[in-house]
């Protein structure tokens, strides 16, 4: 029974992961869909209002709603990292957890600040700046090479390398069959993501860039085909984000109860007279 100054929430744990998924899916649809008509069908010619609603920019409302939901998926690892750290599990497990959310939360910072692009940027200013000097260094020779954005030849094998402990971490920590699906499928569309990235970042005559098959083929223009692949590799992003959402919501709720509920209590009610002082 609450009492007058506590309220009650009751969450139901079972359902609360996939409805938590369907809403995030069913916005990450609508970002897509309004971007298709708003921003490239132009069914608004105001360029401000466009550019709020283009999924391919980082200052829009798609990019708003990946750094929210990156953010929640770091907070969800946080709290299991509180919750592990209250029961008899090895510190090795605990760090693990805060390893994830810290990682999660950098990703939202990442997200929007756009510290990848830009350690990228300033890989390659720092190269041309001491070209001279270091036009003999293996890493001018692999900057020189690397056929796509410099951004991920400095920032992709960190990041590589830590979806790759989170992957075999989570592994270990789901044991079901589902769960395991579900991890999979997150870490495919993410992988698929990055690959479509890599393909926007060719020039138009490299061989591997299947942009100009899909010019010639269909008789598209070099901005509809652009757009739509950094569309599609937003639109998975996202869905893989939400996958891991609702992936840790579910475990979160398994470790702590079917049924969660949050209790909020006021402040007690001050029954003397103020002073007058």
């Amino acid at each position: 029974m609450t009492t007058r100054n506590e309220a009650l929430i009751q969450l139901n744990g079972q359902r609360l992961p996939g409805r938590v998924f369907l809403f995030c899916l069913v916005v990450e649809l609508l970002l897509v869909v309004l971007d298709a008509f708003i921003n490239y069908g132009r069914f608004v010619d105001i360029g401000p209002i466009r550019r709020l609603f283009n999924i391919t920019r980082e200052d829009g409302l798609a990019t708003w709603f990946m750094v929210i939901q990156t953010f929640l998926a770091g907070l969800v690892l946080w709290l299991i990292a509180l919750v592990q750290s209250n029961r008899s599990v090895s510190r090795s497990n605990r760090l693990s957890w805060g390893f994830l959310s810290g990682f999660f939360i950098y990703m939202s910072a990442d997200d929007a600040a756009e510290i990848h692009e830009r350690l990228g940027s300033t890989f390659k200013d720092l190269l041309k700046t001491n070209q001279r000097e270091t036009s003999d260094s293996l890493l001018v020779q692999v900057q020189s090479l690397f056929p796509s954005y410099d951004w991920q030849l400095v920032a992709l094998p960190l990041l590589a390398g830590a979806g790759l402990f989170m992957l075999l971490f989570l592994l270990t920590e789901f044991k079901d069959r589902k769960s395991r699906v579900i991890l999979f499928s997150a870490a495919g569309l993410m992988t698929i993501a990055i690959l479509l990235d890599f393909f926007e970042g060719l020039d138009k005559a490299n061989p591997w860039n299947p942009h100009s098959w899909v010019r010639e083929s269909f008789t598209l223009s070099n901005y509809t085909v652009r757009h739509f692949s950094k569309s599609i590799e937003e639109f998975l992003e996202m869905c893989s984000i939400s996958l891991l959402l609702m992936l840790f919501t579910a475990h979160l709720i398994d470790r702590v109860t079917p049924q969660l509920t949050v209790n909020v209590n006021s402040a007690p009610l001050a029954t003397g007279k103020p002073s007058n002082k």
